[in-house]
This record gives C-alpha cells, structure tokens and sequence, in this order.
C-alpha cells in the first residue's frame, strides 16, 4: 500500500513549475526530465513511504542511481511533502540542503548520495540483502538507473547475483534514451532477462502503463522495468 499521500496540495501539473525554480545546472535538464514521470508514478502509485516516518525500518526503499540533474526527484519529493517548496529556489547554493547531487545526510527522502554514476544498483542489491537479514522480506527496495549507467561494470555484477539468488524484492527502473555508447543488442531488457530477472519494456512517459509494469512484481525473481523516454528535449 502506498502511504506517500499529497500534503501539499501539489500534483503531477505542479512537478515542472517547481523544476523551473531550480537554475544553474541547466546543461542536465534533460537528465532530469527523462526521470519525471517515472519518480511520479513511484512516489504517487508505488512506494510505501511517509515524509511524517523518514526512519521508518518497514518503509520502502528508493535509490537515485542517476543522480546527476536531481530536479526532478526534488521536485517531487516537495510535492510529497518531503521539502518545502520554497527551497527549490536554493539548489545548488552554498549552504543549500539542494545539491547539484543529491546527498542523503542532508536532503530528507534521500536514501543514498548520488551522481557518480554505476553505483545504485550494487547498493540496491546489498540493502535487499541486509534487509533479508533483518527478516524484512516485504519492502521494496526500487533504483532507477540510466541505460548509459549500465556501461559500468559493476551494474553486471549486480545484475547477475540478483538473478541467481532470486532477490524478488529488488526492482530496476532503467530510464533508457539510447544513451549508451555501445548500444544493447536485443534491446536493454534483454541483458537482465538472460540473468532471470522479470522485464517489462514501457513508454517512460505512460503512467498507466508505468504503474502496471512497476506493480507486476514476482516473488521469486527481481523485476526491470525499462522505460523508454524521447533522445531529446520536449519543446
């Protein structure tokens, strides 16, 4: 059950006003905005979180591994109620909790500190497992990563031990705008379905088709759901 419920009377129509009030990391808008509707549908539709229980141990877990160009997970974290709008106006400043990257000791919601790209989705897998150990076998732990982020080696890492040991609880979100320089033959999902993760392959700007895909999880197997978003700029 989702528990990240609206306190701020602020919605999907407010996320790209709010992004506007964040100025000089333009050259990453786009990495932002490719996220966009992916971080809505998660906070809104998906994720058992509470900006009232950021501690919470049972919550959900939301890692940013594409953590350059976070406008837009600032923006909806202020739309969820986990920041106050008005420091938006703040990011990238000197003694702003708003970082170019989004960093966890400072900024509330923020679960790991990001931008260095290829290291989500390995911490991903170590929280499914620590959580395991706790005995905690129902939260999710959800890391939204770029397709050029897979380039990195690490990710494959990841990607097979998740596959082998079954880490149901694990869920890839790949925000793919053909990015990479190498390219992947068969399309993205298919590297994680040669390692026995579920895939799903969405329209990145579809929230219907998103929640469907981001809801259709199996116990047994990890979950990536790549959501394919335009090369370039909405006008």
């Amino acid at each position: 059950m989702t528990i990240s419920r609206p306190r701020t009377g602020l919605g999907y129509a407010d996320l790209r006003p709010l992004m506007s009030a964040m100025t000089g990391d333009e050259k990453h808008s786009f990495a932002a905005t490719s996220t966009l509707d992916v971080l809505w549908v998660l906070y809104d539709q998906v994720l058992s979180v509470d900006p009232q229980r950021l501690d919470d141990p049972d919550r959900d877990r939301f890692l940013l591994s594409k953590g350059h160009g976070p406008m837009a997970f600032y923006a909806v974290l202020a739309a969820k109620g986990f920041l106050d709008p008005a420091e938006l106006a703040h990011f990238g400043e000197f003694d702003s909790r708003l970082g170019f990257h989004p960093d966890r000791a400072l900024a509330p919601g923020v679960e790991i500190g990001s931008g260095s790209l290829g290291h989500g989705l390995p911490l991903g897998l170590g929280v499914t497992l620590g959580l395991r150990a706790q005995g905690r076998d129902r939260q999710r732990v959800v890391v939204l990563v770029g397709d050029a982020e897979l380039d990195e080696g690490s990710n494959h890492e990841a990607i097979q031990v998740a596959g082998r040991w079954g880490l149901g609880q694990l869920t890839v979100v790949v925000v793919d705008n053909r990015s990479s320089s190498t390219g992947w033959p068969n399309g993205v999902a298919d590297r994680f379905a040669r390692e026995g993760w579920a895939t799903r392959t969405v329209n990145g700007r579809d929230h219907a088709a998103l929640h469907d895909a981001l809801t259709d999880t199996h116990p047994e197997r990890p979950l990536a759901v790549v959501a394919e978003v335009e090369s370039k700029e909405l006008p």
